[in-house]
C-alpha cells in the first residue's frame, strides 16, 4: 500500500512539475503577445498624433484661402469698376 501511495505521489509531483512548466511558458508567451500589441498601439498613437497635427493646420489654410479669395475679387472689382 504504501509503495503505491508513493508511485501516485511521485506521478502526481511529476504532473505538478509538468504543468507547472506548460503554464510559465504560456504565461511568456501571453507577456510577449502583450508587448507586442502595447507596441503596436503606441506607434498607432503616434501616427495619429502626427495627423491631429496636420488636421490643426487646416483652420489657417482655410483663413489664408478666405483672405486671397476676398483680396483678388477686390482686386478684380477696382480693376473692373
Amino acid at each position: 500500500m504504501a509503495m503505491k501511495m508513493r508511485q501516485s505521489l511521485a506521478s502526481s509531483s511529476r504532473i505538478f512539475g509538468t504543468e507547472t512548466q506548460l503554464d510559465r511558458s504560456r504565461r511568456e508567451t501571453l507577456r510577449r503577445h502583450a508587448v507586442r500589441r502595447s507596441r503596436a498601439r503606441s506607434h498607432e498613437r503616434q501616427k495619429k498624433r502626427g495627423s491631429v497635427s496636420l488636421l490643426g493646420a487646416d483652420p489657417l489654410a482655410d483663413r489664408d484661402r478666405v483672405i486671397v479669395t476676398a483680396a483678388m475679387f477686390e482686386t478684380l472689382y477696382l480693376l473692373l469698376g
